[in-house]
């Protein structure tokens, strides 16, 4: 297995262009990591609890709409 410090070291060797792509590739990865987190934690109920609350918010009307807690922000 290769250290990171190897990594970062071949890393800065690699023409701009290619480390850009690197970069867009590694966050694509973290990306698809995150959603499958996502999903696990959603399949084993870690977000009931979250979406239930969602859930009587709206149920009580207490939301707002998306674009006027944008443009408020």
């Amino acid at each position: 297995m290769t250290s990171r410090l190897e990594v970062e070291s071949a890393i800065k060797q690699l023409p701009e262009g290619e480390v850009r792509t690197l970069a867009n590739w590694i966050q694509e990865y973290l990306d698809e990591m995150w959603d499958r987190q996502i999903e696990a934690d959603l399949a084993a109920g870690k977000l009931n609890h979250l979406i239930a609350r969602a859930e009587a918010d709206i149920a009580a009307h207490n939301v707002r709409d998306l674009d006027e807690v944008l443009n408020n922000g």
